[in-house]
């Protein structure tokens, strides 16, 4: 009875999110862009749970620790609130003229991962194949942000902490992410205007809820993630569901009742998003990815009559960077070179 009646209250779903966006005016990008200040707001402030605007003096920190034929790497770590840090790793093309500014990609990593696994030019990390590395190397400036995701269960218990107070992973996330566009920005070698977004899997996850949510994001890139993700978490037929699996960390509070991956992603316009889907991603089959996916494109193209502004790339490969289709969204949109 009780699996019944909550698969009811999915199937109704879709409705629920259709009254919620109701108020949102798609005339024009402008109006989208306003209308969608109090969705936003509800998303951060209802579903994730938002916590007060980075509180403390950044007091950033840096060290160099690679120092490439292309490009010197450093690493950054910038405070947040009290005992609360962010930290990454920058690389910063060898070529840049005086008082250049360049244009940068935020590269996130997946479940478990750290900086170094894309941005250590000695590390070929399966999933990730040195993709900061390679857009350093081609002359974007990139920035690999250390998300707390990591350490199994020990990232968990913060989420089981903080659900009760109204917060989730995400609300330090966020933080973190303001922080670093502030820092970003007041580099004299930064265009802050052209800072992108790219990343996979959790770093994916984070693609739908950062950028969407902070407008110093210009673009996102959503990959190997990208889902029907009401789906995802509430399927019982499912093999792919979040119900059989170890991620008990992903339920978000009345989410399908809210925004699914589509109108998340719909938050980003008038700002381009793309999707980058593998055929062997074992996180959900092409046809799930494809039938969120189809509501994004319809928006963009119909509504906002900028189809140029969104696309998938699907590839023959498992859940990893290709590096291809998004390496050219990233350089038309980003206008580099």
């Amino acid at each position: 009875e009780l699996v019944n009646f909550t698969q009811k209250l999915v199937r109704e779903s879709p409705k629920q999110r259709a009254q919620f966006w109701s108020t949102a005016d798609p005339s024009t990008p402008e109006h989208w862009k306003d209308s969608t200040k109090t969705h936003r707001d509800f998303i951060w402030e209802e579903v994730i749970g938002r916590l007060p605007a980075p509180n403390v003096a950044a007091n950033p920190r840096s060290r160099l620790i690679y120092d490439e034929p292309k490009f010197r790497g450093y690493e950054v770590m910038l405070d947040v609130w009290p005992d609360i840090i962010a930290y990454g790793i920058l690389l910063v093309p060898k070529d840049l003229k005086p008082g250049e500014r360049r244009p940068v990609v935020v590269c996130q990593h997946g479940l478990e991962g750290r900086p170094s696994d894309v941005a250590d030019s000695k590390l070929d990390a399966p999933a990730y194949h040195r993709y900061a590395v390679r857009l350093a190397e081609e002359g974007f400036i990139t920035f690999a942000p250390q998300n707390p995701f990591i350490g199994k269960d020990r990232f968990r218990l913060i989420q089981r902490k903080a659900h009760p107070l109204k917060l989730a992973l995400f609300s330090f996330i966020l933080g973190q992410h303001q922080r670093l566009l502030e820092w970003l920005a007041q580099q004299p070698f930064v265009d802050p205007e052209r800072i992108g977004f790219y990343g996979l899997s959790y770093g994916g996850k984070t693609a739908v809820r950062v950028p969407p949510l902070l407008d110093g994001y210009a673009l996102s890139i959503c990959s190997a993630d990208f889902n029907e993700w009401v789906w995802k978490n509430t399927s019982v037929e499912a093999g792919y569901s979040y119900l059989v699996t170890q991620e008990y960390d992903m339920i978000e509070f009345n989410l399908a009742n809210v925004a699914n991956y589509a109108e998340l992603a719909m938050l980003m316009a008038p700002r381009p998003f793309m999707v980058e889907r593998g055929h062997a991603d074992g996180v959900a089959p092409d046809e799930w990815v494809a039938y969120e996916y189809a509501k994004v494109r319809r928006f963009y193209a119909t509504r906002m009559k900028m189809p140029e502004r969104t696309e998938i790339e699907f590839f023959d490969g498992p859940h990893t960077i290709n590096g291809k289709g998004t390496f050219e969204f990233l350089r038309r949109h980003l206008r580099w070179p």
